[in-house]
Order: C-alpha cells, then structure tokens, then sequence
C-alpha cells in the first residue's frame, strides 16, 4: 500500500527563500473529503494532473494512491470542485538530506506559508531549519482539504 508520512511546519522567516531549487504553481479541488477519504484533483503548472486518493490519518501517516490524468480532465474536475478548491506555489527547499516543500497559498488563503517535509517511516528524525516554527501535523486546520472549505487561513498564521 502506498503510504505518505509528512510533518507540517510554520514558517518562522523568509531565510529559504534564496534555498529554493524549483517553483511550480498548484491549483487542487477536493471532490470528497471526510475523516475516512478525500478525493483531491491536482492541477501542476499549464500541463500535468493528478488524482489523488488519501485514506484517514493515522498519525502523520495516511494511505495515498496518486495518478496522472489527462489535464483536459482535470479542469472540468477542478471546475466541479468548486468552490471547495486551493491554489499555492510550491518551492523545493533542499535541507538536511531531505526535500522540503514551502508552500505559499494564494487567494482567500493569502499569507499563509507552510512546510511540508515527506519521510520514509513515521519515527524518522528530522533535522530542523532555523526558518520551521511550530509544528502543525496534527493541527487538520493546516490540512489542504480543511483550507479548500474554510474562507480564510487559520487565524494565528494570517
């Protein structure tokens, strides 16, 4: 089974700017998302799409199945998610042997930052950047599917 395991951080400053090694502009529409499922639509930059399925979180730890899809397709399944939908650019951070997604939300979200760092077991240790504030895995306001129904970035990170 295909597993994701990340930790979510905050962002203390602006010192990974200068670090970034690759932009790319991401628009997602969550289709379904309850505490045993969501089923999220990617669009990545002008050309490429996903679908993804994410099982319930268990921990920093959830079932994901992500698949490429025709990016025709994925406009007209952006478009049925509104207005359940987010958009950020995500920066590549290289930290520590490990790549560190930044990503910096758009719109109605405008102002919140968050980095996101993949792992390949749940116990492994992270070296933390000096630029990482306070650790929101466990936070689901800080989920993508909780921020696609919400007006507005948590209130403490706006």
């Amino acid at each position: 089974m295909a597993r994701e395991i990340e930790r979510k951080f905050l962002l203390t400053s602006e010192v990974w700017r200068p670090l970034v090694t690759q932009t790319i502009s991401i628009r997602q529409g969550y289709l379904s998302a309850n505490a045993k499922a969501t089923v999220r639509v990617r669009l990545l930059g002008s050309d490429r799409a996903v679908l993804t399925l994410k099982g319930a979180s268990q921990g920093i730890s959830r079932a994901e199945f992500e698949y490429p899809i025709p990016f025709a397709d994925a406009l007209e399944l952006y478009a049925m998610a509104e207005p359940h939908t987010i958009s950020k650019q995500r920066h590549l951070v290289p930290f520590g042997g490990l790549t560190w997604e930044v990503d910096v939300f758009d719109g109605r979200h405008q102002g919140l930052v968050v980095a996101e760092v993949e792992l390949e077991h749940a116990d492994q240790q992270v070296p933390l950047p000096s630029w990482v504030g306070r650790e929101v895995s466990d936070d689901d306001r800080y989920f993508n599917a909780s921020l696609s129904r919400a007006a507005a970035p948590p209130q403490e990170a706006a």
